[in-house]
């Protein structure tokens, strides 16, 4: 049964409001060659789809719809942001058209020193437009599956889990910058 640290490997279908008001768009599919996986209670998921995933077994299907609140919000005109193409400069003093441009997503780094995925909607002569809203805010989330298997946790995935190592070695939020780490914006939080 799906509860607390145990690893949930589950199908699904993932919908979401399509451009004819009353239908729906697929938007994202885990299959069976390409399962979601994900550790029940350890904040891999959002806590509403843990909530209505709670108690299912092997076995089980599913159709829930979560609602934008509670998903990823309602979609913030305040996210699109115009910066100054100067921002955008690799080593070289170059623009860095490798890596930005439209519908490319760039980690970025807030002052605080936290990595943010930021979508790329336009770039000028002078600037660049990013949006930092999540693809998915404004949308409900409408899931249709089924549970494939549910296990224990082996002690190794709890620690991987809440103690993510990266291409640096090291849990990078123990560090106030990353100056020296080349994880390409993959660091996450260890919570130490």
């Amino acid at each position: 049964m799906i509860e607390n640290q145990k690893v949930v490997t589950a199908t699904y279908d993932l919908y979401i409001a399509g451009e004819t008001e009353g239908q729906e768009e697929l938007y994202e599919q885990a299959t069976e060659k390409r399962p979601l996986i994900y550790c029940h209670g350890e904040g891999m998921m959002l806590p509403a789809f843990e909530a209505a995933m709670a108690g299912k077994e092997p076995g089980d299907t599913f159709d829930f719809t979560i609602a934008c609140e509670d998903a990823y919000g309602e979609y913030d005109e305040r996210g699109l942001k115009q910066l100054p193409r100067e921002m955008f400069y690799n080593g070289d003093g170059e623009f860095d058209d490798e890596r930005v441009y439209e519908g490319n997503v760039i980690p970025m780094h807030t002052a605080e020193g936290q990595i943010v995925h930021a979508y790329v909607v336009e770039v000028t002569d002078k600037t660049v437009t990013i949006d930092l809203n999540h693809p998915l805010a404004g949308e409900y989330l409408h899931f249709v599956g089924k549970v494939l298997e549910v296990r224990n946790a082996t002690a190794e995935e709890l620690d991987q889990i809440r103690h993510p190592k990266h291409g640096c070695g090291k849990c990078c939020s123990k560090k106030k910058k990353a100056d020296d780490c080349n994880c390409e914006g993959g660091c996450g939080g260890c919570g130490e």
